[in-house]
């Protein structure tokens, strides 16, 4: 009897989800590049490190239509796959 009774006096906050819910792609919008990511890891063993480029076309297309929360793809752990500015491009080319 006692526990109907605590049951009655919790109350429920609903919170926002955690990072990593995001809405699913109802509509397809990015459906090629996940295609194009699930071949790459197929064709790798699922070895995800052989699929960052595709892994990262994926997330950018995922954020460009607001199916997930923009992030800088630094944070997300591109940060070697970015394009380096002109200035640093030549420093790394020089002996």
């Amino acid at each position: 009897m006692s526990t109907a009774m605590n049951f009655g006096s919790k109350s429920f906050k609903p919170r926002a989800p955690d990072k990593g819910s995001f809405p699913l792609d109802h509509f397809g919008e990015c459906k090629t590049f996940k295609e194009t990511f699930m071949k790459c890891l197929r064709d790798n063993s699922f070895d995800n490190s052989m699929c960052r480029l595709q892994s990262k076309d994926y997330l950018e297309c995922r954020m460009e239509n607001q199916l997930m929360a923009k992030e800088p793809l630094e944070k997300l752990g591109f940060k070697d796959l970015m394009d380096q500015p002109p200035s640093q491009a030549d420093e790394d080319t020089k002996p």
